[in-house]
């Protein structure tokens, strides 16, 4: 049950379930005529806190849809409105359609996408939500040319852009120059598509979707069960070179039809694991190399709305394409910090004032997510990742320390509005309680 100031509590159990009219399940937090809204949904990551700080500050009113009462972002202090949807994991339909039901609002302007499912849902129903709200995110055709990765990778070889060696895992792959020593180059095994749904899962129906499961990293000279790995992913996964490298970048864009509007690049110094994954702590750069490629792929995609382009960098300096997120990333935070204000750029785009955007951002500065660098130590105890060297806990946790001295800038923790920072840490804390209960 949602209640006044943004914060929830549960529901009696034995309430029964009836249709819900989302237009009307709302808590106000104001009594003022509302002209100018954007609908941004609730995740665990900072993006959609960080989008309501950016544009609370520049007084534009933010609705804010979730799925789960827990999401940090209901305790900002910048939500205006919240709004319960249904989760998109149970009824795919059903979260578009209470997102379309806020969408009809005459105060509404746009809807931000902080999650793959987000800009799905937001690509396939384009034609729906645009006689509403303004668009800016790409077409199903042009999404499906980032979150299916053979077209990427295919679509990033014709611009030139570099690319590790993929294939689909198949029975009896082709190891090209090492097919004389089946297995026996590093690989990793992951989804070939960003969201299982159906639009790429041919036996799935409109409102089913899933989260596609985690890299697999394959030992060297053992050949792995390619029928279970496959039953695993719940697709027919992919096969991919594993570049040893340590060093992740992002570029990060907004676009307008094929052309830039804005963009912004960090290079990633720690992920939530040892192994990689989300960003913990980064910091911004500039490398004319990245923004090249970068520009150039999403130029060849012609490719509307947001992006971030996820590059490894390999030990002769060239960067090697990795994915596409086409929605806001994790690390937004750390992008309006260092004076990249994407949320703000999206909703100047949205309203028509693409010529007002004055776009900059401050290189050679650095910021953390402190539950990621609390994950990244936690790795280091509790994982083992085959191919990726294991640095030492002690090492790593005086530069945590160092580093959190050196660099005061952090996704969540903020002075002037707290309750979300301390509702993550709460999460957190409570995921790794029902984990270690469970083993």
């Amino acid at each position: 049950m949602w209640r006044e100031g943004g914060e929830v509590e549960a529901e009696a159990e034995d309430e029964t379930e009836t249709e819900t009219d989302y237009t009307e399940q709302v808590t106000r937090m104001s009594d003022e005529p509302w002209t100018h809204s954007v609908v941004v949904p609730a995740i665990t990551a900072p993006s959609s806190v960080a989008c309501l700080r950016t544009l609370g500050r520049r007084g534009i009113r933010t609705i804010v849809v979730a799925e789960d009462e827990t999401a940090p972002a209901l305790r900002s202090k910048y939500c205006d409105e919240a709004v319960p949807v249904p989760d998109p994991h149970e009824d795919l339909v059903a979260y578009k359609d209470a997102l379309l039901a806020v969408a009809t609002r005459s105060d509404v302007q746009t809807i931000i996408p902080v999650r793959d499912v987000d800009v799905y849902v937001l690509a396939k129903y384009r034609a729906e939500f645009a006689d509403h709200v303004a668009t800016p995110w790409p077409n199903m055709d042009t999404l499906a040319s980032a979150q299916d990765r053979i077209r990427l990778f295919d679509a990033a070889e014709e611009a030139g852009v570099g690319v590790p060696e993929t294939g689909v895992l198949e029975s009896d792959p082709d190891f090209g120059s090492d097919a004389d020593r089946p297995w026996s180059q590093e690989w990793i095994v992951k989804a070939r598509y960003a969201v299982l749904a159906d639009e790429y899962i041919d036996d799935y129906d409109l409102g089913q979707y899933v989260d596609p499961p985690k890299t697999e990293y394959l030992r060297p000279g053992a050949e792995p069960d390619i029928d279970a790995l496959t039953r695993e992913m719940g697709h027919q996964p992919l096969l991919q070179e594993y570049v040893p490298v340590t060093d992740e970048y992002g570029f990060f864009a907004l676009y307008d039809h094929g052309e830039p509007v804005a963009t912004f690049q960090h290079r990633q110094i720690r992920g939530y694991s040892y192994a990689g994954g989300a960003s913990s702590y980064r910091e911004s750069v500039r490398i004319p190399a990245l923004e090249e490629a970068g520009r150039d792929l999403l130029g060849h995609l012609d490719w509307h709305g947001l992006a971030m382009v996820e590059f490894l960098r390999d030990e002769d300096g060239e960067f090697k394409l990795m994915e596409i997120n086409p929605r806001f990333w994790s690390s937004l935070p750390f992008s309006v910090q260092a004076g990249a204000d994407f949320p703000y750029y999206y909703w100047q785009l949205a309203n028509g004032e693409r010529e007002a955007i004055e776009h900059s951002y401050q290189a050679d500065i650095a910021g953390h997510l402190l539950r990621g660098e609390l994950l990244y130590l936690y790795s280091i105890l509790f994982d083992d990742v085959e191919l990726a060297e294991k640095p030492s806990f002690t090492g790593s946790l005086s530069e945590i320390l160092s580093s959190i001295g050196r660099e005061t800038r952090f996704d969540y923790a903020s002075l002037d509005d707290p309750r979300p920072f301390v509702r993550d840490l709460r999460n957190a804390y409570q995921y790794y309680k029902e984990k270690e209960s469970v083993k």
